[in-house]
């Protein structure tokens, strides 16, 4: 049986409203002098060692003329320090047998991991070590440029060149000011990534890959001591500098509702989008609103999702969910009309829907419907060794406890029918965004 199995089990001992047997990712967790911080999740099951290090900072620590940069940093970390050569990082990996080797970045943090034999720890910890501390012995103008024509392509091919990639922009430009680092999402500008010069490399590094700004997580087949000894070695000679600041901007607040109306000629498709400013992540109302993703969006049986796909079938598609950040998130409802709907009339159906939930909220089956399929998800979630590592790198890096699974569930499990509507009433009841997309004719030439 696997962890998560044996989770989920000890949780169906309890009820949504009165838990009384809760699962836990036992952990512990050290600083180095020079602030690295350590976390250990102990599981001799099978002889592999998830390698999981987050560095704190993404997109949101951007400022105004330099976007994209987090991301770019990412790119640039896999093309080799000062001991390891050129674009080989992948390849040391591989050959020393891992698996689920990447990294991503997201708004509020850029990530870095793999999974690997546990002979081969020293190998995964030589190349984290040495890129954290040494990169700028081998970075250099061909490289960077490299990455950012990479790093552009990717923006086309995920964003410029798709079907509604042009609403996400326009979305998230009339949901935030100018200057606020989520305006611009986590890709960036063209002429950003453009004109991001080496010097501006080498003082993002110097600014934000500090010991004291990462966590490292070692999850699987390894125990507190061996991970004192071997994190140490690697990584404790690295200088401490020390942390720095992490500006939040204010949440930003809509005086009235923005609508816009797009053409694209990538859209097969009409869609119309909604977008509300909401809490940030494991805030107060964040667990209440993730509750009403479900309870109207949720495939097959959400309310929105019935009322336009299954029994009026004036929608291709219904999506309800939550954007978790870590200065505010955004509340979505994406619909995909079918060919010959109205928007007028699914959104007279939108409207309705969203007054009776405001005026009445969800009933009770509804709620803990919602509240068993957040709690399955997460468990089974656990199922991998990276899972549980990401999810313990989680929390420490939003709530500062990666022990916060238990306060965690206990949030999900304590929704009713009336803390889900009052929290729809503070946060559903503003001024919002809307994005009607609708096809165009294919234009002529194509995207920088």
């Amino acid at each position: 049986m696997t962890l998560a199995h044996l989770l989920f089990a000890a949780s169906l001992t309890s009820t949504p409203s009165a838990p009384s047997a809760t699962p836990e990712i036992p952990s512990t967790r050290f600083t180095l002098d020079n602030g690295l911080q350590v976390i250990v999740h102990e599981d001799h099951r099978l002889p592999v060692i998830a390698v999981d290090l987050w560095v704190h900072v993404g997109a949101g620590d951007e400022v105004k003329g330099k976007t994209g940069f987090a991301h770019l940093f990412e790119h640039m970390m896999f093309q080799g320090s000062k001991n390891v050569p050129e674009d080989k990082h992948f390849d040391i990996l591989r050959q020393a047998g891992a698996s689920s080797m990447n990294g991503t970045t997201n708004f509020d943090r850029t990530n870095y991991f793999e999974v690997v034999p546990t002979n081969h720890i020293e190998t995964a910890l030589w190349l984290e070590s040495d890129r954290l501390g040494l990169l700028l012995d081998h970075v250099n103008e061909a490289s960077l440029k490299t990455q950012i024509e990479v790093v552009r392509n990717e923006r086309r091919q995920r964003y410029d060149n798709v079907p509604y990639g042009a609403a996400r922009f326009a979305l998230f430009a009339a949901a935030y000011p100018e200057g606020h680092p989520y305006r611009y999402l986590v890709i960036g500008k063209h002429e950003d990534l453009e004109g991001a010069s080496l010097e501006d490399v080498k003082e993002f590094f110097r600014t934000w890959y500090a010991p004291s700004n990462a966590t490292l997580t070692l999850a699987g087949d390894i125990d507190v001591a061996r991970a004192k000894e071997l994190v140490s070695k690697w990584f404790g000679s690295l200088p401490a500098i020390k942390r720095p600041p992490h500006h939040e901007p204010p949440m930003p607040a809509l005086s009235r509702s923005e609508r816009q109306e797009l053409k694209d000629p990538f859209a097969k498709l009409t869609r119309l989008q909604l977008a509300w400013h909401a809490p940030k992540r494991f805030a107060a109302d964040d667990a209440d609103l993730m509750t009403l993703c479900d309870v109207l969006g949720a495939e097959g049986w959400g309310r929105l999702y019935k009322l336009l796909v299954v029994d009026k079938q004036l929608a291709q598609s219904v999506a309800v969910y939550q954007e978790p950040m870590g200065f505010s998130s955004l509340f979505n409802i994406a619909v995909t009309l079918k060919p010959g709907a109205q928007v007028k009339e699914v959104e007279a159906l939108l409207r309705q829907e969203m007054l009776r939930m405001l005026d009445v909220g969800p009933s009770d089956s509804e709620v803990r419907r919602s509240i068993i399929d957040t709690e399955t998800g997460l468990l089974f979630g656990l199922d991998e060794i990276l899972g549980r590592a990401e999810q313990l790198q989680t929390f420490n890096h939003y709530t500062g406890d990666p022990g916060y699974l238990a306060t965690h569930l206990q949030e999900v499990r304590s929704r009713t029918p009336q803390t889900v509507r009052q929290a729809a009433r503070r946060w559903l009841a503003k001024p919002r965004v809307e994005i009607v997309t609708t096809p165009a004719p294919a234009a002529t030439g194509g995207a920088r």
